[in-house]
């Protein structure tokens, strides 16, 4: 079967002949329809995130997969079924505690793989195989776009931490701002600006106009913060304190600008990974700004099950207009180069296998 890769003597995607794989117990064979393509795929491309699996001179990529269950091999799936599969896994040293109590979102570095990331092959691929207990049903309809849940249920885990942290009080958030216009970004965007907890809703970026990713910003009804005339910092004095801030870019310095845009009791939560860096803060006031105001920054990445049932909802939910802006081109196998583009034109892409 054709399957998109990168070697580690290699810097581009390539199309590999692999076997096709077997279903082992409790696992079903599924039929790949799209795998979506973000930041982390680059990273991964790049070599400054993620790890090749042991053994192994190349790893299949994707992590964002939608498809068919071909052969449900005994588990309760039945062929035919649209689903879209997790992407963390145990190691190979074996289970551990965060998996066994379904969890595995909150297992620390170096306690698991992720498909397609880190030390396990990923999605793209003609067919790929998953526990039964990794995968959640996807309504037909939905097809298409099934590869957006990943991200939407990142976002929702986000969502759910810096809100819990909230909960010991009566919080009444009405602003928000998004730090990155990439699709998470503006994925998250959406997320937020159809919910009805937030008024105000602010996406931070570096782009001039025109430009399809401030295009969609501003007819969600947001306002389009250019980080380049006002830094992070310098936000909530150019236009309000705001009470979450989501970070996605990934740039190391957001983290500690993020206590100063949020509004007193505010929380922010941070998902980019940046690169080592040293840089000098002014922890003092920073460590005040926390105490004195209540404010609080927790850290997010991946998510289990739970969430992406949440995102497969959402996902129903975002308007239509939206999605067919975000989603740039769905690309066949002889356009990887298209597929895996980095322009500004390119907000979100995939890689077409097969249709239902």
């Amino acid at each position: 079967m054709h399957a998109v890769a990168v070697r580690r003597d290699g810097s581009n995607p390539e199309v590999v002949e692999k076997p096709r794989p077997e279903p082992g117990p409790g696992e079903a064979l599924v039929r790949t329809l799209r795998v979506g393509i973000d930041g982390t795929d680059h990273e991964v491309i790049e070599g400054s995130h993620g790890g090749y699996p042991d053994g192994e001179d190349h790893l299949v990529l994707g992590h964002e997969a939608v498809g068919v269950v071909e052969d449900p091999n005994g588990t309760e799936f039945e062929r035919g079924d649209v689903v879209v599969p997790t992407v963390r896994r145990a190691p190979p040293s074996g289970t551990n505690e965060y998996f066994e109590r379904g969890q595995p979102d909150m297992a620390p570095d170096g306690e698991y793989v992720e498909r397609g990331i880190v030390g396990a092959h990923g999605f793209m691929s003609e067919y790929f195989t998953s526990p039964a207990d990794c995968l959640v049903s996807l309504p037909r309809e939905l097809a298409e776009l099934g590869f957006l849940a990943e991200p939407i249920s990142i976002s929702e885990k986000a969502f759910e931490h810096a809100f819990a942290s909230r909960s010991a009080f009566d919080w009444n958030p009405d602003s928000a701002l998004v730090l990155g216009n990439g699709s998470l970004g503006l994925l998250t965007l959406a997320m937020l600006e159809g919910s009805d907890r937030f008024d105000r809703c602010y996406c931070l970026g570096r782009r001039d106009r025109p430009d399809p990713s401030i295009d969609i910003i501003e007819d969600l009804g947001a306002t389009y913060v250019d980080s380049r005339e006002t830094p992070v910092s310098e936000f909530a004095s150019v236009h309000e304190p705001v009470d979450f801030v989501y970070e996605a870019t990934g740039y190391a310095k957001h983290a500690f600008d993020t206590i100063d845009a949020l509004a007193p009791n505010g929380v922010g939560a941070l998902l980019g990974v940046p690169t080592d860096w040293e840089f000098e803060i002014d922890g003092g006031r920073l460590h005040r700004e926390f105490v004195l105001h209540n404010k609080a920054l927790v850290g997010s990445v991946n998510s289990h099950v739970g969430h992406f049932r949440t995102a497969i909802d959402r996902l129903d939910s975002l308007p239509e207009s939206c999605v067919d802006d975000l989603v740039t081109g769905v690309y066949g196998l002889d356009e990887l180069d298209a597929a895996f583009a980095t322009d500004d034109s390119t907000i979100k892409t995939a890689v077409e296998f097969d249709s239902i």
